[in-house]
């Protein structure tokens, strides 16, 4: 790979930073990949977000710009963004531009950057905000901020010097950020501890309201992304649908936190046969991937449904815990009610089929009063009757409460105990080998 770094004389933190770079290189020449990177220096007078076109004749795979981050509310930090505007040009390039960006080295950065920033300072990506927009590779500012004081620290410097050097890309699943503040926490937070590596990103407070269908495909092709991040708690409901919409009519999968993270161990092309797979169960329906690994062939299993349907009457919160000691992906309806059908690879169906029964049988016997008859679980459900009680002449308030939770009266000097009142059903579900289910 061949690393173009760009810095302006007269910007004091990309000098600092570059000068921090070259130390490094001077000290171990085979510092950071080198085998596998070259790095070509090159310095240019005024402001970087004006340096339009700046790599037309530059032999180079990446373009990484060496900057100051300046700041209303000054604070220590290094951070990394793409280049573009989503409106009008403010700060450089051109209006309703995006620069090509590098989700996976961006990540790759900022990782880097978590593990090399001096004391006092934070790590986050900041959303895509200036100039320049006019670039033929892909690129990204990594910058220190906010003040003088930290621009020319030597420290600050040099962890970004070693970060951009350590800089080691994951397999990244490349992806588009909508909403949050100018530092997108959500979205830092998920490259930060996933695969998900974000290429342009668009904060709330004024760049959400411009983002139209071309805008969008801009942000998505810019970034090679596959996938959407929504941060949906920092986006008006309004502005959901719409984006949705637009997201829906470009083909693009919006992702949750979730979901992301349950990616780590698949490949994008599993996550998508899981995803047709639980669309033709239930249109809309929502994935929530558990411990499965690797990659192979897909099908959709079901436990008995009336003892999936007991498990969760019984008690939902545990069955849905269980799930998650289980390689499998259950599903959820868009309105997130739990469904009877799970997503597992086509070798491992017998086994959790099983493993799912036995999940479930367990919860029953916990919650419930219940036999086992040959390979039959007997459910007994005892429920206060309250004809049975008018009858006997009980009158209704307090005494039907005491006799509901098996409490014995006295009336009239006769006892009346909660079987007199009380009626027995019982549910029988049949569970080829349930001897063998503990």
């Amino acid at each position: 790979m061949k690393v173009a770094l760009i810095n302006s004389r007269d910007d004091l933190a990309g000098c600092n930073i570059r000068h921090q770079i070259e130390q490094c290189l001077s000290e171990d020449p085979s510092h950071a990949l080198c085998e596998e990177r070259s790095y070509d220096f090159f310095e240019v007078s005024g402001r970087l977000i004006h340096a339009a076109g700046i790599d037309a004749d530059i032999d180079a795979d990446l373009v990484i710009f060496l900057s100051r981050h300046s700041s209303v509310n000054p604070v220590p930090v290094l951070t990394v963004h793409a280049t573009g505007n989503f409106g009008a040009a403010e700060l450089g390039g051109s209006p309703h531009s995006l620069a090509p960006a590098a989700p996976a080295m961006m990540q790759a950065t900022l990782r880097a950057l978590s593990q090399h920033f001096p004391q006092g300072y934070r790590v986050s990506y900041e959303v895509t905000h200036h100039g320049p927009t006019e670039l033929y590779h892909p690129s990204f500012f990594v910058e220190i901020g906010s003040t003088e004081k930290e621009w020319v620290d030597p420290v600050a410097g040099r962890a970004v010097a070693e970060a951009v050097l350590d800089a080691t890309p994951l397999d990244a699943i490349p992806l588009i950020g909508i909403g949050g503040t100018h530092y997108a926490p959500r979205e830092t937070a998920i490259a930060l501890s996933t695969r998900g590596a974000f290429g342009h990103i668009a904060s709330s407070l004024r760049q959400v309201a411009l983002l139209d269908k071309d805008m969008v495909e801009a942000m998505i092709v810019q970034s090679g992304a596959i996938a959407a991040f929504i941060d949906r708690k920092a986006v008006s409901r309004p502005d959901l649908e719409r984006l949705t919409t637009i997201l829906d009519s470009l083909n693009i999968p919006r992702l949750s936190e979730h979901e992301i993270t349950a990616l780590d161990n698949l490949s994008w092309d599993t996550y998508n046969a899981i995803r047709d797979l639980a669309g033709g169960v239930c249109p809309g329906s929502r994935c929530f991937v558990h411990g499965l690994d690797g990659s192979g062939s897909l099908t959709v299993i079901s436990p008995d449904l009336t003892l999936f349907t007991e498990a969760k009457r019984c008690d939902e919160p545990a069955l849905i815990s269980g799930l998650g000691h289980l390689s499998l992906v259950h599903l959820t309806d868009e309105n997130n009610v739990l469904l009877p059908y799970f997503i597992v690879f086509c070798k491992d169906s017998s086994e959790l089929i099983n493993a799912l029964n036995t999940l479930c049988v367990k919860i029953i016997r916990n919650r419930e009063n219940t036999a086992t008859e040959n390979d039959c679980l007997v459910i007994r459900k005892i429920r206060f009757d309250p004809e049975k009680a008018r009858k006997l002449g009980v009158p209704a308030g307090p005494a039907y409460r005491q006799l509901a939770t098996g409490q014995a009266v006295e009336l009239d000097g006769r006892v009346i105990s909660p079987d007199q009142v009380s009626v027995v059903s019982e549910t029988r579900i049949h569970i080829p080998g349930l001897e063998n289910y503990s």
